[in-house]
């Protein structure tokens, strides 16, 4: 079975000396090193790797360089396994990674304990699958929760809210419900409430509050 061919992205070069040697060990190919994004992008370009290890944050401002990187190498090369590497769970910009398909990994440094279970885990990543570390999952549906608007409405107010999708009035809704029409507005008023819509005419709220709806389906 032919070697995978990698390239491994950290800015510590005794880090990447250490990665690169385990990598070596495991029977990958480490064709090339780089201590900085662009370095990465050059070597990657030249090299055509099977597979790329990177590290998140990276000079010069070591905030998400290594990330950014990442999602260009996907969007140049999709057929190339990425699997980045952080101190830190970074979720808007890991989600962008994670998205764009498979051969993707996101592993927190500090949870890598076992040589073998991580190196298994890369060649599970150039085969295809997606590796993404627990903490980053919980971090994604905390995030998801709480920008979702809806996750506050009942179960009743969200009753109400669909039939509104529905295109039903009040009344329409009053009687699919089985309750008045006062009881109706005293949900919509909620709805329009948790779902921070600012009064600005009543119709285009209602428009406003199905547009969200239909959005988080």
């Amino acid at each position: 079975m032919t070697a995978s061919r990698v390239v491994v992205a950290e800015d510590d070069v005794l880090l990447r000396e250490g990665i690169a040697s385990v990598l070596a060990g495991a029977g990958f190919e480490v064709v090339g090193q780089a201590g900085d994004a662009d370095e990465l992008l050059e070597l990657v370009r030249a090299t055509s790797p099977e597979l790329v290890l990177v590290d998140v944050r990276m000079p010069p401002t070591f905030t998400n360089e290594g990330l950014v990187a990442a999602c260009t190498i996907r969007a140049e090369a999709p057929s190339t396994a990425v699997v980045v590497l952080s101190a830190h769970v970074e979720v808007e910009d890991a989600t962008e990674l994670l998205a764009s398909g498979a051969r993707t990994g996101y592993l927190l440094k500090g949870r890598v304990t076992d040589i073998e279970e991580f190196t298994d885990t890369l060649q599970r990543v150039v085969r295809g699958g997606t590796v993404v570390d627990p903490a980053l999952v919980q971090e994604l549906i905390g995030a998801r929760r709480r920008d979702d608007p809806l996750a506050e409405l009942t179960a009743r107010e969200r009753e109400v809210l669909t039939l509104m999708a529905e295109g039903r009035s009040n009344a329409g809704i009053g009687r699919a419900l089985w309750v008045t029409e006062g009881t109706v507005e005293k949900h919509v008023r909620s709805i329009l409430a948790k779902l921070r819509i600012p009064a600005a005419g009543d119709v285009h709220r209602r428009v406003l509050a199905v547009v969200r709806y239909l959005e988080s389906r």
